[in-house]
């Protein structure tokens, strides 16, 4: 299992490193973000609450004659919770990435795949990795890019979640399940100022799970995932220099965090973006 993980991920690595090589546009952020994010399975409630959580991020896009890519890598520094206080523990460090690939039917077909508000139908696939559990996802799926009044860009995409591997907690595998993801940007202006609406909402459905081969009836329950940033372009207002410096808020709402029935979240961050 290790090595067919391995192998895949360095073919899709090599596949998108070709992709980015003819790039038509990019953009390169690194994001910086602080807020009292809650870490789950802790037990719920006051039990997961933490004092205070710094994100680092390096977010990439581009497009490219048939389609865009699309990876993020997240650096997490949580705060200490209660019990982790009491206990001495330190402070946790944490990595987290995804990547989406998506090809447009339309551009490679040559033909208008556009109805009602769809505007092109694109193949998706994407993995995400989680350093903390050393474990895979796949998420080949379907894209439905958007023909919505004022957004620069808005997607649907409909992904299959596909666990490759066991973690290091034990759990042998969760079944199969998927994703339903709304993407979006936003650009509009207040007087002289531009600002942006960006973000994703997320819908990953439950999965049974077994835990050391066995099937005790364990299940993740299904979550929904929440991450709408408001920006003010900072860079045009000080320095009349556009699109480089933007600071703001970035909302993180989580209904059964990361599955855990136990934990919900509604925090705000504080923002900080550098376009490079």
């Amino acid at each position: 299992m290790i090595k067919t993980k391995t192998t895949l991920t360095a073919l899709t690595l090599m596949t998108c490193a070709s992709a980015l090589q003819a790039a038509d546009w990019s953009s390169t952020e690194v994001h910086f973000q602080h807020g009292n994010l809650q870490k789950a399975f802790q037990g719920g409630g006051s039990e997961s609450e933490t004092g205070g959580t710094n994100i680092l991020t390096l977010q990439h896009a581009s497009g490219w004659k048939y389609g865009d890519n699309f990876f993020f890598i997240d650096h997490l520094n949580y705060g200490r919770t209660d019990a982790e206080k009491a206990s001495g523990s330190g402070t946790d460090d944490e990595l987290y990435g995804e990547w989406y690939s998506n090809f447009s039917l339309g551009k490679i077909t040559g033909k208008d795949l556009s109805f009602g508000p769809v505007k092109d139908i694109g193949l998706i696939a994407g993995f995400n990795f989680a350093q903390e559990v050393d474990t895979l996802y796949y998420l080949p799926g379907v894209r439905f890019a958007l023909n919505l009044p004022g957004f620069a860009f808005a997607n649907l995409d409909v992904t299959s979640y596909i666990q490759d591997g066991e973690d290091k907690f034990g759990v042998d595998a969760e079944s199969n399940t998927y994703m339903i993801d709304f993407n979006w940007a936003y650009p509009f202006k207040i007087g002289n100022t531009s600002w942006s609406l960006e973000g994703h909402v997320e819908y990953i459905a439950g999965s049974d799970i077994t835990i050391n081969g066995a099937d005790f009836g364990a299940e993740r329950e299904s979550w929904i995932l929440a991450q709408p940033q408001l920006r003010l372009d900072l860079g045009e207002v000080l320095f009349d220099n556009k699109g480089k410096l933007f600071v703001g808020l970035e909302y993180q709402y989580w209904n059964n965090k990361l599955g855990d029935a136990n934990t919900d979240e509604s925090e705000v961050q504080a923002l900080v973006v550098w376009n490079l």
